[in-house]
């Protein structure tokens, strides 16, 4: 096994939507710069995720410079949405959270609206240093999150990846694999680590920037959906329910916070502080 490295990074302007690849990212204290800063919620301000609209699967959004974004679907003219002058909010419910956010303009919620076939808005994080505390249960003071389920980042490692594939190969559904790891919709991938090492991780480095690992990441019915199709099938829900049960959650990697910032490359050593 060749020394850890971060394999890949992936970030997602618009939450529950396709994302990018690049080769480097810049690690802000809320997450990767431009990472789910837009989020589409319902007519009672709650976000809108693939867990009830897995076509989301299928549309993309590319970040443009100074935050805009670039809106595509299969059917749909592309449309671009600038960053909405700050002003006037409308509080959004992600999960157990209560977030200010400000509206996109009208264009932006009615193609949504039409690719869903249901009434959405788009909104942007326009101050991610105060909107939205991470749980205080894993956070420090002043620690902040975007619309990310609930930490800065996810990290994924490729052995885990392989093991997990290996049992649902076993399984009664192994028709369904092996799954690619854009099922987990990672920011951060490593390679050379052994599988599910990543369990006893409390400290990590990629390159010069240090993260706190602060809690195994529970997986959802989105892990389920193909990310090209928008076809759902067991896997690996059922997978990880035999074999990666802790407590009520089914787990696949690990979320971090960073208490450093700075910039991350692909074939950054990655190493375990503690």
């Amino acid at each position: 096994m060749h020394n850890p490295a971060l394999h890949s990074i992936h970030f997602y302007p618009l939450k529950a939507v396709g994302g990018h690849a690049p080769r480097e990212a810049v690690v802000e204290p809320w997450g990767l710069a431009g990472d789910r800063r837009w989020v589409l919620v319902d007519g009672d301000g709650r976000i809108i995720t693939q867990r009830p609209h897995p076509s989301l699967a299928l549309a993309a959004a590319e970040l443009l410079p100074g935050g805009g974004i670039r809106m595509s679907a299969p059917g749909h003219e592309p449309l671009t949405v600038a960053v909405p002058p700050s002003g006037e909010t409308v509080r959004v419910e992600i999960w157990k959270d209560k977030v200010e956010a400000v509206p996109a303009d009208a264009a932006a919620h009615a193609w949504f609206s039409a690719y869903l076939e249901t009434d959405v808005r788009l909104v942007h994080l326009d101050d991610p240093a105060t909107r939205r505390p991470i749980d205080p249960a894993y956070a420090k003071d002043g620690e902040t999150v975007s619309f990310a389920d609930g930490y800065p980042l996810l990290l994924t490692t490729l052995s885990s990846l392989d093991a997990l594939n290996s049992l649902i190969a076993q399984g009664d559904h192994s028709d369904e694999g092996p799954l690619p790891m854009n099922r987990f919709r990672p920011n951060v991938v490593v390679d050379g680590t052994a599988p599910w090492a990543e369990d006893d991780w409390s400290r990590v480095a990629i390159g010069d920037v240090t993260f706190r690992v602060a809690k195994k990441c529970g997986r959802c019915v989105v892990t389920t959906t193909d990310q090209r199709s928008a076809e759902r099938g067991k896997e690996p829900l059922r997978t990880l329910a035999k074999h990666r049960r802790f407590g009520d959650q089914l787990v696949f990697g690990q979320n971090l916070v960073p208490e450093t910032t700075g910039p991350i490359r692909i074939g950054d050593p990655f190493t375990v502080l503690d």
